[in-house]
């Protein structure tokens, strides 16, 4: 074997947002697997769970120890540029791989910028790195680009491989359970685990880049073996399991096989699915996946308004969002939507209204994000052609002359604050309740942890706003203190 001992690493310290360590690092889990039996040892280390090794000085002591190939996955736009600069602190003795989205966008750039990283895997690398570790010749590998000779070579892409061929992530390499822990407490002992069945998405919807690889490659629908995703969920040990699909009920005949599988095979979870409102015309298959565990259901709304829907391709209206709503309604699922704010000749009213038609349709909870512009967006052109509409070069959100994105984040809030009412707050916790999200241990534990949480993001308020010295923050603190 040409290495003995690889390090498959998640550089990132914490998640994009203050709920760390929530789910498995699983895309550098794929190439951990696709590398087994063709190393001789790997160690899978999740940053995130290793607090000793978040000291550079002790990482790069024990690389230089034991490790004779380091792989690195960077996939995310957060924290980009401290990963960089971890990167380039590593020992320049070491080969360093390093692939995910965020690598495959800025090649160039971190190749100017790393001088220590001497390949970089663009698009999926569960094919690449096999010939990688296997000491292919690197100008006979596609998908790379590499150093040689003091320049930067890029070989031609590689073909998307068929989904059947890939090995699904192998558990035993990790070294952690994954909790939901905000801002550093562990809320519930419940585990968390993700599952990919189906890659690829049939829709067109006009803002989205997820069938699209980074390097705009189409991945058409694709779906693995039933008998597969049978086997792999037989060796999850986590209580709730979200399918990473883009859409889980894209072909419903598999879907309520798989449901009828999952029954047939015993296998207790709780699963979260991404869907979009097609799924209200199929009652059988919601009664079949409310049997089997399905419990939180990830709508992709997007907008309560006909002229944005149509805007953004959803194939769909508001009278149809009601009509699927009037129905979903009727099972036992919690339901979570997606908004998106900030869309072309939008107008506050229309954004803030998010709230309200989020309530009318009962939502349980919903998330919004502004308008966002990424590389292969088709919405790139749309933007173009519209005066007054701008995004940032490197992907990004969407502004314009009349909303700039400090007026979009006021706009968020509005509609945070419209939505996230005490009765709102009340109306989840009896819904996970009723409905089997949480156990009573669960329920108590997350009330124990609620003052010491609140207190921490206190906390962490106050000193965000004392350190940026914002005008008179000091004074109110002092007053509401006196009053309280």
């Amino acid at each position: 074997m040409k290495y003995n001992h690889v390090l498959a690493l998640n550089p990132y310290y914490k998640d994009s947002t203050s709920a760390a360590g929530l789910f498995p690092p699983t895309g550098i889990e794929y190439i951990a697997t696709s590398m087994k039996n063709l190393v001789g040892k790997i160690t899978l280390m999740d940053l995130r769970h290793e607090k000793e090794f978040q000291d550079i000085n002790n990482l790069n002591e024990f690389i230089r120890k034991e490790i004779d190939l380091l792989c690195i996955s960077i996939t995310w736009n957060f924290n980009f540029k401290e990963i960089c600069e971890l990167i380039c602190k590593l020992p320049d003795d070491i080969p360093v791989v390093v692939g995910g989205y965020k690598a495959t966008e800025e090649v160039e750039y971190l190749f100017n910028k790393c001088p220590t990283i001497d390949i970089i895997v663009r698009g999926e690398g569960d094919e690449t790195i096999k010939e990688i570790v296997s000491g292919v010749p690197y100008k006979d590998i596609f998908g790379i680009s590499y150093r040689e000779n003091g320049k930067i070579v890029h070989n031609n892409n590689r073909p998307l491989v068929d989904v059947n061929s890939i090995s699904f992530p192998d558990r035993s390499l990790r070294k952690n359970n994954y909790h939901l822990v905000v801002h550093g407490i562990k809320l519930t002992n419940l585990t968390f685990d993700t599952i990919l069945t189906t890659r690829g998405c049939p829709y067109q919807c006009k803002f989205c880049t997820f069938s699209l690889n980074p390097l705009g490659q189409k991945r058409t629908y694709a779906e693995r073996s039933l008998e597969s995703v049978i086997e792999e969920l037989k060796t999850i040990t986590a209580d709730v399991v979200l399918f990473s699909d883009d859409n889980f009920f894209t072909n419903p005949k598999r879907s309520e096989k798989l449901c009828d599988l999952i029954i047939e095979n015993n296998i207790k979870k709780t699963f979260t699915v991404q869907t979009r409102i097609e799924i209200a015309k199929h009652p059988v298959l919601l009664e079949k996946a409310e049997k089997a565990g399905f419990k939180l259901f990830l709508v992709g709304i997007e907008s309560p308004h006909d002229r944005i829907l149509e805007q953004l391709q959803k194939g769909f209206t508001q009278q149809k969002i009601r009509e699927a709503f009037k129905v979903l309604n009727n099972y036992n699922f919690y339901i979570h939507g997606y908004f998106i704010y900030g869309n072309i000749s939008e107008t506050e009213d229309e954004m803030v209204y998010i709230a309200d038609f989020a309530k009318e349709l009962h939502l349980d909870t919903i998330g919004f994000q502004k308008l966002r512009v990424e590389k292969y967006s088709p919405l790139k052109e749309v933007i173009a052609k519209t005066p007054g509409y701008y995004y940032d070069s490197n992907g990004g959100p969407v502004y314009s002359d009349q909303f700039s994105l400090k007026d979009l984040k006021r706009v968020r809030n509005k509609i945070k604050s419209s939505f996230y009412n005490f009765q709102q707050v009340r109306h989840i916790v009896s819904k996970v309740w009723r409905i089997g999200l949480i156990t009573k241990s669960d329920l108590i534990m997350f009330f124990f942890s609620l003052p010491l949480l609140l207190f921490r993001v206190l906390k962490r308020e106050v000193l965000k706003r004392v350190r940026s010295k914002e005008p008179g923050f000091v004074v109110r603190m002092f007053r509401f203190y006196q009053t309280s």
